[in-house]
């Protein structure tokens, strides 16, 4: 039996100030897999994340609708949709002196939970990022990394009555964080996959993309370039001739995934 869908589109296009972004981007993302966004940078990978999470506005074909969990769009409203779908941004413009603990009640807007729900939930989720010792720091005098798991840990707690119907977006998670916090995130949404969640996630880093994926997506020249598990998706030659930058592709010496070394 296949995979569920979670979010499926057909025919997207982008054009931001005269260029093209996506050039007719057709996809299904399905529950329980991790799926990897790749590509140089400007490739669009952020934008289509972006897409999916209902945040910008693509064209589509007259006759075509994004669909969540075989849902169109347009039978979901703002607030269902935050229930289920949840993104974490590259970047914050939070700037106000809300403390760690606050922040993360952001995440609890769309839901309905007692306050004795929501503090359970909330400790969990600081908890699960190492985030719990912070939560009476003040988020703008934390570190980059700091603040990428508190916010981390704010988009869990908006999941957090998603039921069987679970999105979480990832926009470069660990482009902050040290190696330890780098796998303990991609941990997390490894896990959440595992247990049916469909997770998406941007990354530059194509060694974290092969451990922690099912699936890698590589964009580029607003297209996917290539579409498949990472042993079919991170060849040397769809590399090169992506990134313009030869390398070498071998197997894990303990693990059945590749690794990408740059030569």
């Amino acid at each position: 039996m296949g995979l569920k869908s979670a979010i499926s589109c057909k025919h997207i296009h982008l054009t931001l100030a005269g260029k093209v972004i996506l050039n007719d981007i057709s996809l299904n993302i399905r529950q329980g897999e991790v799926t990897t966004l790749l590509g140089p940078n400007g490739a669009g990978k952020s934008s289509l994340l972006k897409i999916l999470a209902d945040e910008i506005k693509a064209t589509v074909n007259k006759d075509s609708e994004i669909h969540y969990f075989n849902e169109s769009k347009a039978n979901w409203n703002r607030g269902q949709l935050a229930k289920h779908v949840g993104i974490l941004p590259q970047q914050s413009s939070l700037t106000f002196a809300f403390t760690v603990r606050e922040v993360v009640e952001l995440g609890l807007l769309p839901l309905s939970l007692s306050r004795k729900q929501a503090d359970c939930v909330i400790n969990d989720m600081l908890e699960k990022v190492d985030t719990l010792h912070l939560e009476t720091r003040l988020y703008p005098l934390l570190s980059g990394g700091e603040k990428q798991r508190v916010h981390l840990a704010r988009v869990l707690t908006q999941l957090s009555e998603s039921g069987n119907k679970t999105v979480l977006m990832l926009d470069e998670p660990t482009s902050a964080l040290d190696i330890s916090h780098q796998h303990n995130t991609l941990s997390i949404a490894r896990n959440m996959a595992d247990k049916g969640a469909a997770v998406i996630i941007v990354l530059h880093d194509l060694n974290l993309a092969a451990q922690y994926s099912d699936r890698v997506l590589i964009l580029n020249e607003g297209k996917i370039q290539a579409d498949g598990t990472p042993w079919q998706a991170l060849t040397a030659e769809k590399i090169e001739q992506v990134y313009q930058h030869p390398v070498e592709v071998l197997k894990h010496p303990s693990a059945d995934y590749p690794v990408v070394y740059a030569i």
